[in-house]
């Protein structure tokens, strides 16, 4: 929660500079539909879907050139296929981690035309949950004593706190006020302690400005 604060702060303090010059800032909420998975040599690269919900600012500095500094919560994660068991008794399983941030990207954001800009910029995130599910394919077969259907474990001690990656994507307003965004972000540090496995995350979001 502290991470956040500061995180609403720094929004808060860029949307107090900005006001100097009301015409070229705006603010806004956004939220929207994730695909997210893993990438790295140690982890399924299955896909699952999420969410995201948040805030952002924007400062116009030119026709062409604004900057886009956001505050969002993302539900983000992936899914790969284990066994569980025994030599005996042994079961396909698929585990989904559950990985969430509050992310702060900026983004640069190129107006090609007044209504179309094309976005790219650095994001860092602060895990604030992570956990994994594991859940038996049991195919008919007996499950044995002390194993269970569906368990969850905590991974937060094994996840790293800090989340860096890079987004590239794109806004179109639609009228003054609403638009829509898509924005695929690509995670440059590992999620988890000793495990080469990075985020990836592709969104579609719908956003008001106020």
């Amino acid at each position: 929660m502290k991470k956040f604060a500061l995180a609403l702060v720094l929004v808060a303090m860029t949307a107090g500079i900005a006001t100097a010059q009301e015409d070229n800032f705006s603010f806004g909420a956004k939220v929207g539909f994730d695909i997210t998975h893993f990438w790295g040599k140690d982890i399924g690269h299955k896909v699952q879907p999420n969410y995201q919900a948040g805030l952002f600012i924007e400062y116009r500095a030119t026709r062409n050139f604004a900057i886009a500094p956001e505050v969002v919560f993302a539900a983000q994660g992936g899914k790969e296929a284990i066994s569980v068991g025994t030599a005996e008794a042994k079961f396909e399983a698929t585990e989904k981690y559950n990985t969430n941030y509050i992310n702060v990207p900026v983004m640069l954001k190129f107006y090609a035309t007044d209504d179309f800009s094309i976005d790219f910029g650095p994001q860092v995130g602060f895990n604030v949950y992570s956990k994994s599910t594991t859940k038996l394919d049991l195919k008919g077969k007996a499950l044995p004593e002390g194993l269970n259907e569906k368990y969850t474990t905590n991974y937060k001690d094994a996840t790293n706190t800090v989340d860096f990656g890079l987004g590239l994507g794109c806004t179109y307003n639609l009228s003054d006020n609403a638009f829509v965004q898509a924005r695929y972000t690509l995670g440059l540090t590992k999620v988890f302690k000793g495990v080469d496995a990075k985020n990836g995350n592709a969104q579609i979001a719908f956003g008001y400005r106020f």
